[in-house]
């Protein structure tokens, strides 16, 4: 190896270089307050593609040419998540305290698949998750662990309610007929992913229809009554991804104890309503889960990737992977604190659980409820707009920080409207389709966003709505004229 190499390495973790990068995120968190600038790219796939297109860099360059690349190349044309008119996807203006523990958690690099390789990340994980499991209402045999997020989550909860209803499957595989999978129609396709994973095969989901984009609890217990093999689980959602509903967890967690039916919650965007005083109720009846799944880096702010995966007797998760590696697992059953590795789909997992652990002790537990409070007010303020708005219909009521609507035109116009909006760079929103209809979509996840800026955002979209119309009746005028 040459030397110079190595004097580059201890070069490189020098606090100069730290603070050269360090600079960029701090500059970046200023810059985004401007309400003028841009929120995301106005250049096309191709367009960033040809940025980057280059040869393999045989050779390093300079700090200084990196940092200036990243300054001038990445971040003008990244989605400004901070940016208070960004109102588009579930991923948070993440905290930041919770930023600044990223560098810390990639320095120390401990894998969380033993206690050996991370001593101290593997005890503030149990800690953590014993507060969250304190938090839904769970007894002291509830566990759990730290995931990618809430598909990870529901996909290892599903695999421990496939080893309790099918105790040599982890051998054996499932048999002809499968037990069937119950979920909502609006649940994440995180349910039906797993179903395909697991080897229960969509053909063997049970959708239950729903009533105001909440499972109706009727239809679950027609669907139950009706299924001509076992059921391996119900999964319900609290927070739903179209339109943050909330389903009625209390009836149906009732329905499912009452016929032994194991009970997961999808609980990644909503069930951080736990630390909130106001909203907690939506939450009814979450303790008579048999799993959940929570997404900090959603609704509690966090950066990617930090989700959870909680359970009410920990020992479940033993079945869900009954995985044998002498050269990694020696722990034993009598461990308190058992080795995670044991307990997640991942092997290599970092140590998220220190920025977590950061922005509780940080923020608090309250604190984080306050910040959740506050982005559904925001959606709340939303909504009034919409309301009021003579081009605007809303789609439902909010129950949290999202907001559907559409404009009262065709769905081909809502769908353009909202590219067009977000090219302007002015704000950025999403869509979906509910109900066969082509809706646009508002997530407030960033604190900074105020009533202001989304009263800003719906004047914003219907300005561009009459740009829109204009153009279209000016390409039918020339369309007539040309017959």
């Amino acid at each position: 190896m040459a030397p110079d190499i190595l004097a580059t390495l201890d070069d490189d973790a020098s606090a100069a270089v730290a603070q050269a990068f360090t600079t960029l995120a701090v500059d970046y968190l200023a810059a985004t307050r401007d309400r003028s600038g841009r929120v995301s790219t106005a250049h096309t796939r191709a367009e960033l593609a040809a940025r980057f297109t280059e040869p393999l860099p045989r050779h390093g360059h300079t700090i200084d040419e990196i940092v200036a690349r990243l300054r001038d190349e990445v971040l003008p044309d990244s989605n400004h998540l901070y940016h208070p008119r960004y109102i588009g996807h579930q991923v948070s203006a993440p905290l930041p305290a919770a930023i600044w523990t990223e560098a810390l958690t990639a320095a120390l690099n401990n894998s969380m698949a033993v206690w050996e390789m991370s001593p101290v990340a593997t005890v503030l994980e149990h800690q953590v998750i014993r507060w969250l499991t304190d938090l839904a209402g769970y007894g002291p045999a509830a566990g759990g662990t730290l995931t990618t997020g809430g598909t990870e989550a529901t996909f290892t909860a599903l695999l421990a309610a496939r080893a309790a209803l099918l105790p040599d499957s982890w051998t054996n595989g499932i048999a002809e007929p499968a037990p069937l999978l119950v979920c909502g129609e609006h649940s994440h396709y995180a349910v039906t992913r797993a179903a395909g994973a697991l080897g229960l095969g969509l053909r063997n989901v049970r959708l239950v229809p729903s009533v105001a984009h909440r499972m109706d609890p009727s239809a679950l217990f027609a669907a139950l009554d009706a299924a001509d093999r076992p059921v391996m689980a119900v999964v319900a959602t609290a927070g739903s991804t179209a339109t943050g509903s909330f389903d009625d967890l209390q009836t149906i967690g009732e329905i499912c104890t009452a016929r032994g039916i194991w009970l997961h919650i999808d609980g990644a965007h909503g069930a951080s309503a736990l630390l909130s005083s106001r909203h907690r109720h939506r939450l009814r009846g979450i303790e008579l889960a048999d799993s959940i799944a929570l997404d900090p880096h959603k609704m509690m702010l966090l950066p990617l990737q930090a989700g959870t995966l909680l359970v009410r007797n920990a020992r479940v998760l033993d079945g869900a992977f009954a995985q044998q590696a002498p050269y990694l697992f020696h722990g034993t059953d009598s461990d308190q604190l058992p080795d995670l590795g044991v307990r997640s789909f991942l092997c290599s997992r970092r140590a998220d659980v220190l920025k977590l652990w950061v922005a509780l002790q940080r923020y608090g537990a309250d604190g984080l409820g306050e910040l959740f409070d506050h982005l559904c007010d925001t959606a709340r303020a939303m909504y009034d707009a919409v309301c009021v708005h003579p081009a605007f219909e809303p789609v439902h009521e909010p129950e949290c920080n999202i907001v559907c609507f559409r404009h009262v035109g065709s769905d081909e116009l809502n769908r353009d409207l909202r590219e067009r909006y977000n090219r302007s760079g002015a704000g950025w929103i999403t869509t979906t389709m509910l109900g066969g209809r082509r809706v646009l979509r508002a997530t407030i996840m960033n604190p900074r966003t105020t009533g202001e800026d989304v009263r800003a955002v719906v004047e914003g979209v219907g300005e561009t709505a009459k740009g829109e119309e204009e153009q279209r009746a000016k390409g039918d005028k020339k369309n007539k004229g040309r017959k």
